[in-house]
């Protein structure tokens, strides 16, 4: 017998009626309150990816969370809105009925396209003079919630802290190479999700806990599935750092690049934060 990967078993969902499917959170990705936002992200484009009327492969993915996501059952509604020659563009809920009150707790948008060969040029610039990740140590996870235990994540600068002393960095950067754990031929869900797994750039920043959570999730896939079976299951490079904190807001950027230098996707999110 096989067994499935976590992963899979957390993107694996069930056709429920016309453009509806249902799944829920998996304990393997559990966060210190609720379920990691990248499982959610990779749940709702998988709607998308299972759809019988879906075209092409994602280059853009918006999530909104509207409210807390529970543990439990989630019923997902995925709806292609409009289908032109060579793009598609979806609306993606996902519903939660805890204590018997129904309401939507995530929002997505997507853009599917059928990719064509054209010119093409990467203005992004990869880190240079990285260790390669087998040179790298491991991040321990040991007393960390469930979600990073399922990451190999080795960092070469801005690790998260090991412990919140207080002692204000002067950036927020983090430079890391990250793959599944246990390993998995990478793909656009789980692609989705790896973009979701920088931690949250005001605990490196500021080395200190802070109330946060993930209100807006963007990212731009620019790996179409032949350069993301090339990538299979080695380790990308992960860059994240922010831009701003202001007024209860932050936001961190992020790209994530394949070992032989190709951009496969940039992220952007709006984190709400109190301390």
């Amino acid at each position: 017998m096989v067994c499935m990967h976590p992963f899979d078993e957390a993107i694996d969902l069930r056709v429920f009626a016309t453009h509806e499917f249902t799944g829920a959170t998996h304990p393997a990705y559990a966060n210190m309150v609720g379920p990691f936002g990248g499982t959610t992200a990779a749940q709702l484009l998988q709607c998308a990816m299972l759809h019988t009327q879906r075209l092409g492969d994602p280059v853009a993915l918006t999530v909104n969370f509207a409210a807390p996501v529970a543990d439990g059952a989630i019923r997902f509604v995925a709806r292609p809105v409009r289908t032109n020659r060579s793009t598609q563009h979806w609306i993606i809920e996902a519903h939660q009925t805890p204590n018997d009150i129904s309401g939507v707790v995530a929002t997505a948008t997507a853009v599917f396209a059928v990719r064509r060969e054209t010119w093409s040029n990467v203005e992004a610039v990869m880190p240079a003079n990285v260790f390669a990740p087998e040179t790298v140590p491991r991040m321990p996870v040991r007393g960390m919630p469930a979600w990073p235990q399922r990451y190999d994540m080795r960092f070469v600068e801005g690790a998260f802290p090991t412990a919140f002393d207080e002692q204000e960095q002067a950036h927020s950067r983090s430079t890391l190479w990250v793959r599944d754990e246990p390993e998995r031929a990478l793909d656009f869900a789980s692609l989705a999700a790896i973009s979701d797994s920088f931690f949250p750039r005001i605990y490196v920043r500021r080395r200190r806990r802070a109330m946060i959570g993930t209100v807006s999730l963007t990212t731009y896939f620019h790996a179409d599935s032949a350069l993301l079976t090339q990538v299979g299951t080695n380790h990308v490079l992960g860059v994240a750092k922010a831009l701003n904190y202001r007024h209860g807001y932050f936001d961190q950027t992020g790209e994530l690049w394949s070992q032989d230098r190709q951009l496969l996707a940039s992220t952007h999110q709006l984190v709400y934060f109190k301390d």
